[in-house]
């Protein structure tokens, strides 16, 4: 077994050098930090509806509020300031830019994200924007979610609308987050939204049409915003 003092620790760490081009940044989920659940005008989300769910949180916890960041998002920014950030990776809540995930834009949700974009190119940060992390309209879940192939068309649509919204600002695109943990522990074990335990065949399902989703959604994303 290895032996190192902290002073051999701190020295080897020193010696430890990154990249000059190295992006320092932060990283977030929507659901995880926006709060602002139902306000002007966002839909329910998968995650909305699965800790509503009894018996599905531990402590009953959700992220009805969470960090508060739909307010609270100048006040965010300037933290990432004084942390140094370089790049800050955020996600889009699909249900607030388009509260049925098709259909209607919610101009008050791109205005939201409008904000964020903005600000944080004022302070220098680098937006990297994410599609989808986790948290799918309720509306698509009802009529099947990822097990519903239409539901991959859907999301080339929701990354073309966001493309033409912020691709003048946003260079950096992420489609999914973790695909294999919303597929697998959303649909096979039931452990995340939408809570569905259906073993390998769910957690398969889901996979395919969230891959399908992403291939449809890359070339789309390049034409609307040829920068990305």
């Amino acid at each position: 077994m290895l032996d190192h003092s902290s002073d051999d620790l701190l020295a080897r760490a020193r010696a430890l050098h990154l990249p000059r081009d190295f992006v320092f940044g932060g990283a977030t989920a929507a659901y995880q930090i926006e709060g602002g659940w139902n306000e002007d005008g966002k839909g329910e989300s998968i995650w909305d509806r699965f800790c509503r769910k009894p018996g599905a949180i531990i402590d009953k916890s959700s992220g009805d509020v969470a960090c508060d960041h739909y307010h609270l998002w100048q006040d965010d920014i300037r933290l990432m300031q004084d942390l140094g950030l370089d790049a800050y990776r955020f996600s889009i809540a699909w249900s607030r830019v388009q509260p049925d995930g098709k259909g209607a834009m919610n101009p008050k949700g791109i205005a939201f994200y409008d904000r964020l974009i903005d600000g944080l190119l004022q302070a220098g940060i680098t937006p990297y924007l994410t599609l989808y992390h986790w948290d799918l309209p309720q509306a698509l879940q009802d009529k099947g979610g990822w097990y519903n192939r239409d539901t991959a068309h859907r999301l080339a649509d929701h990354a073309e609308a966001m493309a033409r919204h912020f691709g003048d600002r946003v260079k950096h695109w992420t489609t999914l987050n973790e695909p294999w943990t919303f597929c697998w522990s959303g649909h096979a074990s039931g452990e995340d939204a939408p809570g569905l335990f259906d073993g390998v065949k769910g957690g398969l399902a889901a996979s395919h049409h969230a891959l399908l989703g992403h291939g449809l959604s890359v070339p789309r994303i390049r034409a609307a915003a040829p920068g990305a």
